[in-house]
């Protein structure tokens, strides 16, 4: 099978830019010779990689999808082999894509990433904040090579790894008649207003906790920002619930909240470190999960 490596680039670097022509722009090279370095592959993989659109650029086929993941972790193993043969050291050099939740990124990151530089100084992190949907995607198509996100409908096509479990929690403002109780159950909460935090899978998550009761709550307000449904709860807008707790019971404003265990059985949620099936690991995303499991143990 003959291919190069500069064939892959080029095949990433136009599904990335989203035509041959931006592609050309950006790596300073010719159209046709990316052309015809992209129709020797699916030549030589028996596959159609591309769609072509008459100067409408390029789409992805469902079989390029694939072939485009596993070009770039071959990439990125390529890149390891090279600081491997240039390391007289044992130092980790070059990039991880790293994706996270966004509401799990500020509580975790800043110490892992802490974590990181000064067990590997010269490992850079490319860092990608989003929803479970864009993160799942990233993976999938290669642009994420390892996530930190909530287990919540995640696709079979990716390996999970549990790193925390996070049971959900009542936020009441400090003045909220409830918040003086030990615990609250669900049953006391229905009547009263809910601030939902909105994001897909988790508001699903939360509204569960009640329907599995055949309880219908009153949502008053829905935010996907996690700082405006404490906020909102802080400012006696009703009550929340979440799964992270940060280290300060306040709001941005400096409102006191309050939070309490819920007392009825009800699911915790699983904070997992995911990355695609079938595609092995590089060192530095190795050394990374091989971090996050000792930095979770003590979390």
């Amino acid at each position: 099978m003959n291919y190069t490596l500069r064939q892959l680039q080029y095949v990433v670097a136009v599904a990335d830019h989203g035509s041959v022509t931006a592609a050309a722009n950006a790596l300073f090279t010719s159209q046709p010779g990316i052309s015809n370095s992209i129709a020797q592959l699916e030549e030589v993989f028996g596959i159609q990689i591309f769609i072509r659109h008459h100067a409408k650029g390029i789409s992805v086929t469902p079989a390029g999808q694939s072939f485009i993941a596993s070009a770039r972790n071959l990439l990125a193993h390529a890149e390891d082999l090279t600081h491997q043969a240039h390391e007289l050291s044992q130092a980790l050099q070059g990039s991880i894509k790293l994706g996270c939740f966004t509401t799990i990124a500020p509580i975790f990151l800043p110490g892992l990433l802490s974590a990181l530089r000064a067990q590997h100084p010269e490992v850079q992190v490319d860092l990608n904040e989003g929803t479970t949907e864009s993160l799942q995607h990233g993976l999938i198509n290669g642009q994420i090579e390892v996530a930190l996100l909530y287990d919540l409908d995640l696709s079979p096509a990716l390996v999970k790894e549990p790193m925390l479990s996070a049971r959900p929690y009542v936020l009441l403002s400090k003045s909220h008649p409830l918040a003086r109780q030990t615990s609250v159950t669900l049953a006391s909460l229905v009547e009263e207003p809910m601030v939902l935090f909105d994001m897909p899978h988790s508001r699903e998550y939360f509204l569960s906790m009640f329907r599995v009761r055949k309880l219908e709550p009153f949502v008053r307000y829905r935010t996907v920002n996690f700082e405006l449904v404490r906020g909102l709860v802080a400012s006696q807008n009703g009550y929340a619930f979440l799964n992270l707790r940060p280290a300060i019971d306040q709001s941005y404003d400096g409102s006191e909240l309050v939070c309490l265990p819920i007392a009825d059985e009800v699911p915790s949620l699983s904070l997992v470190l995911a990355w695609p099936e079938g595609l092995k690991p590089t060192r530095r995303v190795e050394a990374f999960i091989t971090l996050c499991r000792s930095f979770f143990g003590r979390s």
